[in-house]
């Protein structure tokens, strides 16, 4: 890491203006993995219109995004060891099927881990490019497992969301698809660790990973349709811990609690990959 905890903490990103289109909506609902009931109609809402679909919340992740900006050579991150530890969204009105809007990014924090790295807090702002109206904002951690030992940086890092003690009120099951990271990676997320196996071994993984953005909003949407069927547009925040890899093609099992609280683990390898989340609807 190149730069200094001040240095990161005052590091300027441009903002983002994105036009987008209904085609785009479209392709993020599929990307997360609606779309493989071709007789459901919940998910043909999102999939399935060619004017004016449903927009999932989650798609204000990719909105805005400014890239892989952490690559860049200024900063002088190990991004080959980068993981993404957490993401966050608090959605404060519904994403339009169709329009502009800008993304702001800033760093929030670094906490220096010592030898298990770096964790970087990020935030963006989404608002409406024509008005500014807030749109939405999202947080992400990310841990940078080849930079710790940086000077002045803080030491503490952000507590997660407690679990409850009792069992789940459901457990449901979501498949993802084997070339869905390649799906996925056309929102805007062009790492390579999700499409080279070269660079995903060099990583440490045996093959590419599913981007963590990808079961985020896979995850959040199976949550939301248990706590709200009908609910469609209801979310207004999530958040979760990434706490494993995953990899295209296996299966989700996905405890829920009444409180919004969830965790899920794939079926094949029996491991936890998402914890101590929550999702609050209206």
């Amino acid at each position: 890491m190149r730069l200094s905890h001040e240095q990161l903490l005052n590091y300027e990103l441009p903002e983002i203006r994105q036009r987008y289109t209904e085609r785009d909506v479209m392709l993020y609902a599929l990307s997360v993995g609606l779309g493989q009931d071709p007789v459901n109609e919940s998910d043909l809402a999102y999939v399935g219109r060619r004017h004016d679909p449903l927009v999932l919340p989650y798609m204000a992740v990719v909105l805005g995004y400014p890239g892989f900006w952490l690559d860049a050579p200024d900063i002088g991150a190990d991004t080959v060891r980068l993981l993404h530890g957490e993401q966050g969204m608090e959605l404060f009105h519904p994403i339009p099927a169709a329009g502009e809007l800008t993304g702001k990014t800033r760093v929030v924090e670094v906490v220096d881990k010592g030898e298990k790295g770096l964790l970087l807090y990020s935030e963006k702002t989404l608002t409406d490019t024509g008005t500014g109206l807030l749109i939405a904002r999202t947080s992400a951690t990310h841990v940078l497992r080849g930079d710790g030992g940086m000077a002045n940086a803080g030491r503490l890092a952000r507590p997660a969301h407690a679990m409850p003690d009792g069992p789940p009120d459901w457990t449901v099951q979501a498949r993802t698809r084997p070339e869905q990271a390649l799906v996925y990676r056309l929102n805007g997320d062009y790492n390579p660790l999700h499409c080279d196996p070269q660079v995903a071994q060099a990583a440490g993984f045996p093959r590419p990973i599913l981007h963590g953005l990808c079961s985020f909003g896979l995850v959040s949407h199976t949550v939301a349709k248990q706590l709200q069927p009908a609910g469609n547009g209801a979310v207004r925040s999530v958040s979760l811990r990434f706490s494993g890899p995953m990899y295209p093609g296996e299966t989700l099992s996905i405890d829920v609690w009444g409180d919004g609280s969830f965790r899920a683990k794939v079926v094949e390898r029996d491991a936890i990959v998402i914890d101590n989340g929550v999702l609050r609807v209206a």
